[in-house]
């Protein structure tokens, strides 16, 4: 007699019972999202409104105290959602550059052999790490900000101006040479990021005192320099605010609840990226460290070229995770008139009803941001990673 093959139940089957699960898991997953579809549309029926991004084109009758583009009252929806996504890729992109700056130095700081400068960190740290963000926007905003003098009386340091309007500052114009200029830049940072890899490779290898960093920089600053009598300008001019007699001139303008949004976020960001690169620190080997020194290596020398290079590579992935959250947690602007993405959706929102298209767009906006960070971030760390044979 011939032997039958004996075949495996459906659910007993280790190759179809996945599948069959994820498949399960789609419909699912799709039923959920019809059910909630339906039922907006339902809700929206019964109030007279239909699912459509027509209403964008309607005129926005509302002022947006600051913008990047031009803006009025009579501009569309659209634009104002243009304006409100670039209040927020400002605050944001400001914000990451400076907490950044401020969580390398306080990380580094907490490792200081100094005893004043390494509790000072920890102060630092530990106050507005366990600080509320939404208190220490309050804080910042009506606190400190707000109470500064009348515009009037504005307190100065230099060409930069305080008062209780918020900021103004110099800031850049261009010119006709200003693409020229920035072509010249970007061939010198070319070339003055591979001189310091020679230098410093020839310093390593060799066992020479070639000062990449220093050498490195007076090529660059030579080189601009030398383009400087060249083109006879500048890559950019300078505007400086003058004061008119009823607000500034010139220069840019920032606002209270901008300034108040960006220093808070900044610091409560950085507080994190500070734990984060003493961690990074604190996980390369010490074996690395004593190496440095047998080598004769000074501390800021081995810290620069041995130790922090092995570091970055820990702390990029939970560096990244805090550039998200600082871009998520820019959405508290509305707390002090900031008149970021959920700012201004919200007023369309309740000029509109037009409630799901408007909160889908700034998911979207949120999305893109924080996807385009993700990329950015996850190409960098490729760069730093170690190429296995």
């Amino acid at each position: 007699m011939e032997n039958k093959k004996t075949v495996t139940p459906l659910w007993r089957n280790k190759k179809m019972l996945p599948i069959f699960i994820q498949v399960l898991f789609i419909i699912l997953v799709g039923f959920a999202i019809s059910v909630m579809v339906r039922n907006v549309q339902s809700g929206l029926d019964q109030i007279g409104l239909k699912i459509g991004l027509d209403y964008l084109n309607l005129k926005a009758s509302f002022p947006i105290a600051e913008s990047l583009i031009s803006y009025t009252p009579d501009d569309p929806y659209k634009r104002a959602i243009v304006v409100g996504l670039l209040n927020t890729l400002k605050v944001s992109f400001f914000g990451i550059i400076i907490a950044s700056v401020l969580g390398v130095v306080m990380g580094i700081a907490r490792l200081s052999s100094n005893w004043l400068i390494r509790q000072l960190a920890t102060v630092y740290v530990e106050v507005f790490r366990n600080t509320p963000l939404l208190v220490q926007i309050f804080i910042w905003n009506f606190a400190v900000f707000l109470p500064m003098p009348k515009i009037e009386d504005a307190a100065s340091i230099g060409s930069f101006y305080f008062s209780n309007r918020g900021a103004a500052i110099p800031w850049f114009t261009v010119h006709d040479h200003s693409l020229t200029w920035i072509a010249v830049i970007i061939v010198l940072a070319v070339v003055t990021v591979f001189l310091f890899k020679k230098l410093t490779s020839i310093a390593i290898n060799a066992g020479k005192q070639t000062h990449p960093l220093l050498s490195s920089i007076a090529v660059f600053a030579l080189g601009f320099i030398l383009f400087y009598f060249i083109i006879g300008n500048g890559p950019f001019g300078v505007s400086v605010p003058e004061f008119n007699g009823n607000a500034f001139v010139g220069g840019t303008s920032l606002s209270i609840g901008f300034l108040s949004m960006l220093v808070a976020l900044s610091i409560y960001t950085s507080t994190y990226i500070a734990e984060i690169v003493r961690a990074g620190i604190l996980g390369v080997p010490k074996g690395q460290s004593e190496a440095a020194q047998a080598l004769g290596f000074k501390s800021p020398t081995a810290l620069r070229l041995i130790i922090f290079p092995q570091a970055i590579r820990i702390i990029i992935p939970p560096l990244t995770s805090q550039y998200l959250n600082l871009i998520k947690n820019s959405s508290l602007a509305m707390a002090v008139a900031y008149q970021d993405i959920v700012g201004i959706g919200n007023t369309i929102i309740n000029q509109t009803g037009h409630t799901f298209e408007t909160i889908l767009i700034m998911i979207a906006v949120y999305l893109l941001f924080s996807l385009g960070t993700s990329l950015f971030m996850n190409f960098f760390n490729k760069k730093f990673q170690l190429v296995e044979r």
